[in-house]
């Protein structure tokens, strides 16, 4: 895919900054870096998403713990600690 992006006056602004700055050599730098910040986003949003389901799968099937018997147990295992 290439072409040219209407970023718009905003983004425009942001990428010749970041250009002059130093901090990237290109438009094609900016572009590249911000398409593998999605990714990642989207990668982690997706892990997320399927850790979520895998609880409400958990719940629904009763495999769950009290949270006053986790309680219960971490205070067995480490008052004597003190």
């Amino acid at each position: 895919m290439s072409g040219s992006v209407n970023l718009g006056p905003h983004l425009e602004e942001v990428v010749s900054h970041l250009i002059a700055s130093g901090r990237y050599g290109s438009r094609s730098e900016i572009l590249r870096e911000g398409v593998r910040m999605l990714e990642a986003r989207e990668n982690e949003s997706l892990r997320l998403n399927d850790a979520l389901t895998r609880g409400v799968s958990d719940v629904e099937a009763g495999r769950v713990t009290d949270i006053e018997e986790v309680r219960a147990r971490l205070l067995s295992k480490y008052a004597s600690d003190t």
